[in-house]
């Protein structure tokens, strides 16, 4: 029987089934074969070094920007993620966003809760049509995000490593220049390294005061910093922000900002986004202790 370490902040739903595959553990052992960890968390060699068993790392999530995968491949250890089956609800979430910050839907909330409908009405929003939602990644969240917004009447753009001649948008060869055509960037590419603080000050500034930052990649993707500074001083309409820098840790300065529109890493909360989730990590792990081909093993 081998031996499984799962991270104690795993739903039982999914720890239950993986129970039943092997002996698991709730701290890393150094017999441990198989590692099953939530999205984002970081490894580090470290930490891998101690588990000389280790052959499987199996993330529940998209995003694997935490696992060093050079690491990985040279000690002959397999990575696998969850894509697909949470696309259609982080998309769902991308869109609500730039609902709630164009129309300024989560301050008309609280203006309703709050009784001050009573003594006035709340000032005009903004609305979809004819503007421009400029997406950093066309991965399948990204394209996904694209199908929604067009519907709602908007525009699409998007920057990425290189284009993608059969997409029906135009691809910009830059960020900045995504930015200053853009009433609303997106981002939805993913975390790691290469994108760190890709959206800076310089993308702030051409996306303008009339600009919305939408985020739901990761957190490091964004400078929070810049991003204070930039709505602080105007230089952005507003953001809307389900993922930060250091979860759950929001700046100040943010959860003070009313342009601001923060949800609590929500994209793929759901009963059934997160159950069929469960079920990829599932078959992973059990194709990998029969000695089987994995089913959605990190390139």
């Amino acid at each position: 029987m081998s031996d499984l370490f799962l991270h104690p902040v795993l739903p039982d739903f999914l720890t239950g089934p993986l129970q039943q595959l092997g002996k698991a553990h709730r701290s890393p052992e150094a017999s441990c074969e198989v590692v099953v960890v939530p999205g984002g968390l970081s490894l580090s060699t470290t930490w891998l070094d101690a588990l000389p068993a280790l052959r499987l790392i199996s993330v529940f999530g998209v995003g694997f920007d935490g696992v060093p995968l050079e690491y990985c491949r040279k000690r002959q250890i397999a990575v696998t993620n969850t894509p697909d089956v949470l696309t259609d609800d982080v998309a769902d979430i991308a869109t609500a966003l730039v609902l709630m910050t164009s129309r300024n839907l989560g301050e008309a909330e609280r203006f309703t809760r709050a009784g001050r409908w009573l003594a006035g009405s709340l000032p005009l929003a903004h609305a979809l049509r004819g503007k421009t939602a400029g997406i950093l990644g066309m991965g399948r969240i990204g394209k996904a995000i694209a199908q929604r917004l067009q519907a709602h009447g908007m525009t699409i753009a998007y920057h990425g490593r290189r284009a993608q001649p059969d997409l029906p948008w135009p691809w910009c060869s830059s960020l900045r220049e995504l930015a200053r055509q853009s009433d609303f960037l997106i981002a939805a590419c993913p975390g790691g390294p290469e994108t760190l603080h890709l959206v800076n000050a310089e993308v702030l500034a051409a996306l303008g005061p009339q600009g919305t930052l939408i985020n739901i990649a990761r957190g490091s993707v964004v400078d929070s910093n810049a991003l204070v500074r930039a709505l602080q001083d105007g230089r952005i309409r507003a953001a809307g922000l389900d993922v930060y820098e250091q979860e759950p840790q929001i700046p100040q300065a943010l959860l003070d900002c009313p342009r601001c529109v923060l949800l609590p890493h929500v994209g793929s909360a759901t009963h059934e986004t997160r159950q069929a989730m469960a079920d990829l990590v599932l078959a992973n792990v059990r194709a990998h202790l029969r000695g089987e081909a994995l089913i959605t093993p990190v390139s």
